[in-house]
């Protein structure tokens, strides 16, 4: 049952950053992660709150051959 739930999530992360604009395939925190790096306001502010819950979060999070390079 835990992988399944993982695959759900997993799931909605993508159709999230999907339905905001980003890859069908990247996951959010691999978005913001890019664009953390980039100075983007959003990243930043994004990254900074998932940081909170989860250390490295964003960073560890990034997808080199998924999504645009924003």
């Amino acid at each position: 049952m835990n992988g399944y739930i993982k695959r759900v999530l997993l799931g909605v992360d993508q159709f999230l950053n999907a339905a905001t604009g980003g890859d069908e395939d990247e996951t959010i925190s691999s978005r913001a992660g890019k664009a953390r790096c980039q100075g983007r306001w959003w990243g930043r502010a994004l990254c900074w709150g998932l940081d909170k819950i989860d250390p490295g979060h964003c960073a560890n999070s990034i997808e080199p051959d998924e999504g645009k390079q924003e």
